[in-house]
């Protein structure tokens, strides 16, 4: 097993009714408790946040999103935003062996993502994604070492959440008919240039959504942000591709019709709270087929020492009926961001054209092998030319 077990959690839900009659539930992690025993995801009566030099309430530093609890909610777990503690606990646990199991060696003479226990973690996962063991065997699947899919459910104002989105269903609204669809720009299945790949593999922007906006965790890895401040910008480092996201606290969005990468963000603090106002994207980072006129509202709040409670709400009158979004809490990330360094080690996308380049020239020549030969009539005569 490989890269596609770090969506384990879409699954491991549906699989809570099997789990939950196997193992019992751990104890909760040493994250879950601040250290007077409080939640450090619930404001606490008398805490104020702190402000930096210039009077701002203070976001800088290190932060990470990375979760197990998916964007979307599994419905073959659960109908409410909320998944009860103890369960949440043991989901956690599953997960974790899931991920250990597929951290240990690889037997050769079963090959790449077998699984041989019927009652093992990751065949409780594979019962529901079978994908998840054929992406072992691919060339270039990841396997856990180099992921960094987070350990624990995500926990806002004390509540572990089964989705990120927090509409009634955990699921995006419905379209409206005639709204644009797709990625938003560039087709998965063109090979005939780079400019026709995705972001991702331009290293122009992380793939998922990382740098956003909405900034959320992409499943695989480098969920990690460094938040600085001045009294005219805020700045997040992103880590993916090493973004730099401006959000521009002095003035109004741009009116040039120039559409920059993570869009034309403008903030203003509301209290404790750092409000973001996005507009302006570009197609190519279209969030599920808006762009156009997508309008994003982020809301940054300190909540705890070690917690910044994220809210985005989405905005786009051609594609939806009203406005939705979703919420989550940063957590302090134990260590630095370093240096993304994608085009340096930025194989894939030469690999993807010339393997295009090699089928075209197969494809030509078993077509030109196949044409039948001319027959004497169409065959000119020796020693004649077509003047003749």
């Amino acid at each position: 097993m490989r890269r596609a077990l770090i969506f384990a959690l879409g699954t491991a839900l549906s699989t809570a009714s099997l789990a939950l009659g196997a193992h019992g539930a751990p104890a909760q992690s040493p994250e879950a408790k601040g250290a007077a025993g409080d939640d450090p995801t619930i404001p606490q009566p008398g805490w104020v946040p702190p402000k930096n030099a210039m009077g701002q309430p203070d976001f800088s530093g290190y932060w990470s999103n990375a979760t197990m609890t998916p964007l979307v909610r599994n419905a073959r777990l659960t109908d409410k935003l909320v998944v009860p503690k103890a369960q949440a606990a043991q989901l956690e646990k599953v997960f974790a062996e899931a991920l250990a199991a597929a951290d240990a060696p690889t037997d050769q003479k079963k090959g790449p993502g077998a699984v041989t226990d019927p009652n093992s973690p990751e065949a409780q996962l594979v019962k529901i994604r079978p994908d998840f063991a054929a992406a072992g065997g691919d060339v270039g699947g990841y396997n856990t070492f180099w992921i960094d899919p987070g350990n624990h459910m995500m926990e806002v104002n004390g509540e572990y959440r089964s989705s990120i989105i927090t509409t009634p269903n955990g699921m995006p609204p419905a379209r409206k008919a005639g709204a644009p669809g797709g990625r938003g720009g560039f087709p998965r299945e063109s090979y005939d240039s780079y400019e026709n790949r995705s972001l991702g593999e331009r290293c122009i922007m992380g793939f998922g959504a990382n740098a956003g906006p909405p900034m959320l965790a992409n499943g695989y890895y480098n969920n990690n942000y460094y938040i600085q401040q001045s009294p005219d910008a805020v700045v997040i480092q992103v880590e993916l591709i090493h973004d730099a996201r401006i959000i521009r606290l002095k003035g109004g969005h741009r009116t040039d019709g120039v559409r920059p990468w993570m869009g034309d963000s403008i903030g203003h603090f509301e209290g404790n709270t750092l409000v973001v106002e996005t507009t302006n994207l570009p197609q190519g980072q279209g969030f599920m087929g808006s762009w156009k006129n997508l309008k994003v509202t982020e809301r940054f709040t300190r909540v705890s020492p070690t917690r910044i409670n994220y809210q985005f709400q989405l905005e786009d009158p051609d594609t939806w009926d009203k406005p939705w979004g979703g919420e989550y809490d940063f957590s302090p990330l134990k260590g630095i961001v370093y240096e993304y360094a994608c085009h340096e080690g930025n194989y894939a996308l030469p690999a993807i054209l010339a393997g295009a380049r090699r089928q075209e020239k197969e494809a030509a020549a078993a077509a030109a092998k196949s044409e039948p030969a001319p027959t004497p009539a169409q065959a000119p005569a020796k020693g004649k030319s077509g003047a003749d």
